[in-house]
């Protein structure tokens, strides 16, 4: 079988993947959104996660050669001819925090339209145990109207990129393989080790594959939520939650983990997939479900600190004015999906402060789609509060003191990133 790749979705995860298939395969790139297409046609990536030589070869290597390189398309039809059909799209959460399948099951209603006998439909989107199966499944069918590990088959292998690390990047990264029948297994395997230096895993069945995924994110999210249980806690005693850990951290096995907001695309939101599921069968979590309680209320926190910090300094509150340092939900990294940033802005608006938000990694028209928010260009303003809520390296150089209103101004750090002699408070 020559293997003809479609990657659906060139987002994160799918635009690094299309990138190394390509090196080896013929492989099509697509998304339906025409200016991402666009975009990446002419060797450019606003995600930062493409090397961009890479990127430029395997667009060349497809001019040249016919049986491998990377072609990007944003029309369907172009997906007719492939055989294999990566899905890599976003699996996000509603306002009610369940799981919404819609990009999920529009990219199979897509796959399905052009799914042809023999053809292979590979999903990496982080999902529920069963979505695959259960979801995905039968829309490919009626789609299709083709029988499934009969007609065509499905195999899964949950992404491991961490959006911003240029270091463990995709093929360093172990890999999850699974298959919908023995020997598809078998051909996913083969598949992604002929990319993945670090080797694969091949799991028992597609269920186990997905349940890994959900249990790698929730179990991040619990020890976070722990050690964010523990910042409130040593707030009220009067100790520093970083010393404290510091110090439990000499013994060898205990778990380093830091307090501080817990947002992005994954470990914000794969464990309320994993809850739904378990709620579905008639069982209520308890511990997946509190760590993220814990971890949600974060950002009120840190407002409500900062605001008693400014009280403490003799500031009218509601004429205070607060510079938040960070928008995206992670360190040196564009994404702004989830920031939980978003809960400290909105706190602080409750109590008619007047609040600039800066980051240089941020895409401003995002922001303002997707939080209603203006960055500031610049940050020559002098203000009461300054939070860090991101640590970018670029806020390591900043002159503080210059951004002061006056030597009773707040600098709260929940990153722990910067200089103690500098901050009035951290988590």
């Amino acid at each position: 079988m020559e293997y003809k790749i479609a990657i659906i979705g060139l987002g994160y995860v799918g635009l690094p993947l299309a990138i190394e298939f390509a090196k080896k395969y013929d492989v099509l790139g697509f998304d339906i959104n025409e200016s991402r297409v666009e975009e990446l046609s002419v060797g450019k990536d606003h995600t930062l996660e493409a090397d961009l030589d890479s990127l430029n070869l395997v667009l060349e290597k497809r001019k040249t050669e016919n049986n491998c390189g990377l072609r990007l398309s944003a029309k369907p039809e172009d997906l007719k001819a492939y055989n294999i059909f990566i899905v890599t799209v976003p699996t996000p959460i509603n306002q009610f925090k369940t799981p919404d399948l819609q990009p999920l099951l529009s990219a199979s209603k897509t796959i399905g339209g052009i799914l042809k006998k023999g053809d292979i439909v590979i999903y990496e989107s982080t999902v529920y145990p069963g979505c695959t199966e259960e979801d995905c499944v039968p829309v490919l069918q009626k789609v299709s109207g083709l029988k499934f590990n009969e007609d065509f088959f499905c195999g899964y292998s949950p992404e491991r990129i961490n959006p911003g690390d240029k270091v463990n990047t995709l093929t360093k990264i172990k890999k999850v393989t699974s298959g919908s029948t023995p020997e598809i297994a078998t051909i996913v395997d083969n598949l992604y080790k002929s990319i993945i230096t670090a080797g694969t895993h091949l799991a028992p069945n597609i269920k186990v594959a997905e349940a890994s995924k959900a249990i790698e994110n929730a179990q991040r999210d619990i020890n976070i939520s722990f050690v964010n249980e523990l910042a409130l806690i040593f707030d009220r005693i009067g100790i520093d939650t970083t010393d404290v850990i510091e110090a439990a951290a000499t013994k060898w096995n205990f778990l380093k983990y830091k307090p501080g907001l817990v947002g992005g695309h994954c470990i914000g939101v794969d464990p309320y997939y994993l809850a739904h599921k378990a709620e579905h069968l008639g069982y209520h979590p308890q511990v997946i479900l509190s760590g993220r309680r814990v971890n949600d209320n974060m950002g009120m926190f840190v407002a409500n600190k900062v605001v008693k910090l400014l009280i403490k300094k003799g500031h009218k509150v509601d004429s205070a004015r607060v510079l938040i340092l960070g928008i995206t939900f992670k360190e040196n990294c564009p994404d702004i999906r989830n920031s939980r940033v978003i809960d400290i802005y909105k706190e602080l608006k409750q109590f008619d402060i007047e609040v600039d938000v800066y980051d240089s990694y941020a895409n401003a028209e995002e922001v303002h789609k997707e939080y209603n928010i203006r960055l500031v260009k610049d940050i020559d303003n002098k203000y009461d509060g300054v939070i860090l809520a991101v640590a970018h390296d670029e806020f390591k150089q900043l002159d503080y003191k210059h951004l002061r209103n006056g030597h009773d101004a707040v600098i709260f750090d929940t990153k722990a990133f910067l200089d103690r002699e500098l901050v009035d408070g951290r988590l």
